[in-house]
């Protein structure tokens, strides 16, 4: 038996694999995709099986999927009744997969299958996660890399959990973690929170980043600045914090500032100040009551979803790979 932080778990060989990979708008890179994934499931010591999820993709990745399919019938392939989203479309793969552990990795080749092996040695060892951190990110602007780096040391100081800085969804699950995320149900998914909220012994794996394949990036400023937010509202109340803490702080100042005019006034007879310092002080503290509101309102409008207990996705279509006979 295996021991990992004094949990012992069981012998994990001949197991089944799951793979789990997001698709929206790839047909550029799918067969090379494909391909990399299948020579690298053709050396494991296990049954393996490809999810690929279809999120309402608009252009040839469906008849592409299905192509594939018909030549490795381990595919299966979930198709989403329209685009949902990343977050989303991993989640509806983890929820079709089988396996004894579940791999989840892009379609873009940034992240190389070819860790995959690595990631099941260690998975074998008794770790439940097994993650794979960039150490460089080839093919991304330095705005971007900058700004990266500074949001994953920004959330892993606000979240109430320890989120692993420079890690993708790039990553190995066992089963009883997907079973675990699987009753996280909430709308707004941020899953390199929930990934890190369950638990159980996770372990980096360090690689280096490769530019995409082919094809174009879905990630536009626009998603990006979404996704930020979600993170932080998802795993965090400390914006909710700073808005009371800056309220209290500038309630104090005018305080302390109207106190100063009353006794300059007595004092020294000084006029009390005119039209643009007045419109200097409503205007600056008409913008931060706007801002506390516009705080409040993104995690309201939050709850406000959850409370509609809407499914996470709808399926147009499911279509199952084949079990092997050793299954």
């Amino acid at each position: 038996m295996n021991e990992v932080t004094g949990n012992v778990v069981g012998n994990r060989s001949g197991f089944s694999l799951s793979i789990v990979v997001p698709a929206y708008n790839e047909e550029e890179v799918l067969k090379e995709c494909h391909q990399r994934i299948a020579d690298v499931t053709a050396n494991i010591d296990g049954n393996a099986e490809l999810i690929f999820v279809n999120d309402g993709s608009t252009d040839g990745t469906l008849e592409i999927l299905q192509q594939l399919k018909s030549t490795d019938p381990r595919i299966a392939i979930v198709d989403l009744s329209r685009n949902f989203g990343k977050e989303i479309a991993m989640t509806a793969g983890m929820d079709h997969a089988r396996g004894d552990a579940v791999v989840v990795i892009d379609a873009d080749l940034q992240d190389p299958p070819e860790l995959i092996p690595e990631m099941i040695r260690h998975w074998q060892d008794g770790y439940d996660v097994v993650y794979a951190k960039r150490t460089s990110r080839a093919g991304e602007s330095a705005l971007k890399k900058v700004t990266a780096y500074l949001y994953y040391r920004t959330i892993g100081k606000l979240s109430r959990v320890k989120i692993p800085a420079d890690a993708g969804d790039f990553r190995l699950l066992s089963r009883r973690a997907v079973d675990a995320l699987a009753g996280l149900r909430e709308q707004h998914r941020f899953m390199k929170g929930l990934f890190a909220w369950i638990g159980y012994p996770q372990k980096a794996i360090p690689y280096e980043r490769h530019a995409r394949h082919d094809g174009k990036t879905k990630w536009n400023f626009r998603s990006l600045w979404s996704f930020a937010i979600e993170g932080i509202t998802s795993f965090s109340i400390m914006p909710l914090k700073v808005a009371t803490y800056v309220g209290v702080a500038t309630a104090f100042g005018a305080f302390l500032f109207g106190l100063f005019l009353i006794i300059q006034t007595l004092l020294f007879d000084n006029p009390v100040a005119g039209y643009p310092s007045l419109m200097v002080a409503v205007l600056f503290l008409g913008g931060i009551q706007l801002i506390a509101l516009g705080i409040i309102g993104e995690y309201l409008g939050r709850m406000f979803d959850e409370t509609k207990g809407r499914p996470l996705y709808l399926l147009k279509g499911y279509q199952a790979a084949e079990r092997s006979t050793d299954d």
